[in-house]
């Protein structure tokens, strides 16, 4: 997986980029947002998604990591593949997919080209109650250099690559945090994490 590429940016399209590291030109596919983002020539460094299928492999670009993120929720949803999440993207910013998400604003992610009412109502069903987690999670203060969100998102993708089901990782370490606070250092919540899932 190639987490980010920083390099040189020597070609900007509104969907793709061209950057240049180490003496290779990788073409990176955008949304609209991290176009405006980019200045031509310049150093930049993009986050990445690397999408494999038969016919071949797609890099996508995001300039930070909420972007990212919205990216990666929106092609979990079955039917919702990487070109469409990039229009969604390219459509609206990431706080107001998630607050038409939370607000089950049909209207609004019906106003994305190519997203039909069935499309827009699942979008909704999948990805309310993560939607309003993670936007109850952002209020929350910051505690010993590490907000709820942060230690919560770190703990998660530590467990997840450990091999634990994404789900019963939530429900453990939601479970912990409510028990202990944000007291507690990413080291032990992993460890009593892993001891519960």
């Amino acid at each position: 997986m190639i987490a980010y590429i920083d390099g040189k940016l020597t070609f900007k399209d509104p969907t793709y980029v061209i950057i240049e590291a180490n003496g290779l030109g990788y073409q990176v596919k955008i949304p609209l947002s991290t176009y405006a983002s980019l200045q031509e020539g310049e150093r930049c460094k993009l986050l990445t998604y690397l999408h494999i299928k038969e016919d071949g492999h797609t890099l996508f670009g995001f300039s930070d990591s909420q972007q990212k993120n919205m990216f990666l929720d929106l092609i979990s949803i079955s039917g919702i593949g990487p070109g469409t999440a990039l229009m969604v993207l390219s459509s609206l910013s990431p706080s107001e997919i998630q607050h038409a998400i939370i607000s089950e604003d049909l209207r609004t992610i019906q106003g994305v080209k190519g997203i039909g009412g069935k499309t827009a109502q699942r979008i909704i069903l999948e990805l309310k109650d993560k939607m309003k987690k993670a936007s109850m999670t952002t209020e929350t203060k910051q505690i010993g250099g590490f907000s709820h969100n942060t230690l919560r998102n770190e703990a998660l993708s530590a467990l997840v690559t450990l091999g634990i089901p994404r789900m019963a990782a939530e429900k453990s370490v939601d479970s912990i945090l409510k028990k202990e606070g944000d007291k507690i250092s990413l080291e032990q919540l992993i460890k009593l994490a892993l001891k519960s899932a």
